[in-house]
């Protein structure tokens, strides 16, 4: 995947998320957005470590700073996480994500939507990495 930027979106209809995927080196750079004003709302550092439970299981420190008034900390948070801990690799993510009036059931949309872009990612890059010439 060296030198080229992966364009990930979910399809579900409505509440959609997007993320351009970088890899740099062996790190990640990812970039979510979604709805009517896609921005930056917060970023997410997470370095993978060996899980405090169970040293043989990958788990990752993550470190967060969200830009006054957003609300794309958990987010960020949980994307950069489940990516560095799935993949070894230090993942930096941004998301800015917003629309208007959004309704409690389009909250829990949009984080099932987390979910499912969190999937397709590592299954893409998964992927990538195996079609990669060593």
């Amino acid at each position: 995947m060296e030198n080229k930027t992966l364009l990930i979106k979910t399809n579900e209809g409505s509440y959609d998320l997007e993320a351009s995927v970088r890899q740099i080196g062996n790190d990640m750079l990812i970039a979510v957005w979604g709805g009517e004003k896609p921005h930056i709302g917060a970023v997410a550092v997470a370095q993978p470590r060996a899980s405090l439970k169970d040293p043989n299981i990958t788990s990752a420190s993550t470190s967060v700073i969200c830009i006054l008034g957003h609300k794309e900390d958990q987010i960020a948070k949980q994307i950069a996480e489940k990516i560095s801990a799935t993949l070894n690799t230090l993942v930096i993510v941004t998301a800015g994500i917003h629309w208007d009036d959004i309704s409690d059931q389009g909250i829990r949309k949009v984080i099932r939507h987390t979910e499912i872009l969190i999937d397709l990612i590592i299954k893409k890059l998964m992927t990538e990495r195996k079609t990669m010439p060593t």
